[in-house]
């Protein structure tokens, strides 16, 4: 991808876009996608949202929050996922496989999907020369397909980060689709090379981190925003279907007193027809059979 104004594919606006349908007549496709990651104790980690990290390592306190989503929060979501009948998609930090290699096990008896997340959240693309870019994208997706028994198509930066080089090399790589970009309600393709990727709607409005970690909004709060937000695509995809994300990390919406709006959530959802419950990849299939590409 060569630097330019806007980005590797074509400005299509929602009004002049041919009609897409998911199978079996479903208006939303729902993807759920927990970000399973690794946050190493030997660096130090800011105590707030608004802070940068400061002072030497061990920052206990920080780091325990993130690791409690490991030890206890996947488990809730993977609990609350199972009862509505979703197998999600996880974004994984490849240091989880062998830090915490039980998570993995787990996710793949449900059936879960997983996408490249980076080696470690602690790290980022920005900025990365093009061949240390490369060499951590393809170990990164080959340490996941070693635990889990099959390669990503699928992949989000961490901090939803990419350098200029990020889309070919995915491309060359073999992944068919990425989530960095958060600017539509459908999937389109990108021009990349060797072949195109297709951009599968991800989103940093109805994510945990930016609405319960930065703007400080309650559970039920959320919650709202999860229903509000289905109510307009629900309504919209009478018309051609969206994709309907929710983002999760295990460390918010994983503890107690924040998991039942989760539920509570899913519940409503799931008590409309047409829904599409899939997995990333399913969703990207569903939009290249569909004929509506763009």
């Amino acid at each position: 991808m060569q630097p330019s104004d806007y980005g590797p594919f074509p400005y299509t606006p929602i009004n002049r876009r041919p009609t897409l349908k998911w199978p079996n007549g479903a208006r939303v496709a729902l993807w759920v996608i927990p970000n399973i990651e690794f946050f190493s104790l030997n660096r130090p980690h800011p105590g707030h949202p608004w802070e940068k990290a400061s002072g030497d390592a061990p920052t206990v306190r920080a780091w325990g929050q993130r690791d409690y989503g490991n030890r206890i929060g996947i488990f809730r979501i993977m609990d609350v996922l199972t009862k509505h009948g979703i197998r999600a998609t996880a974004t994984v930090n490849s240091d989880i496989c062998d830090h915490h290699p039980q998570i993995i096990e787990d996710a793949v008896k449900l059936g879960w999907e997983f996408m490249g997340h980076n080696k470690t959240n602690s790290e980022r693309l920005t900025g990365m020369p093009r061949e240390q870019e490369r060499a951590l994208i393809k170990s990164s997706l080959a340490k996941l397909e070693q635990a889990t028994g099959r390669k990503p198509t699928g992949w989000l930066g961490s901090a939803l980060a990419e350098t200029w080089n990020t889309l070919d090399i995915l491309a060359e790589e073999g992944c068919s689709y990425v989530s960095d970009w958060v600017n539509d309600d459908q999937p389109y393709l990108m021009n990349t090379k060797p072949r195109q990727l297709v951009y599968l709607p991800y989103s940093y409005e109805l994510n945990d981190s930016p609405q319960v970690y930065y703007r400080d909004h309650t559970a039920e709060q959320f919650e709202s925003m999860i229903k509000r937000q289905f109510d307009v695509l629900y309504e919209e995809g009478a018309q051609s279907a969206r994709v309907m994300a929710i983002c999760l990390h295990p460390f918010l919406i994983g503890v107690p007193h924040r998991i039942r709006a989760l539920d509570s959530a899913l519940q409503y959802i799931g008590s409309h027809a047409g829904v599409w419950k899939a997995t990333g990849q399913e969703i990207v299939d569903g939009y290249l059979k569909s004929g509506a590409t763009f």
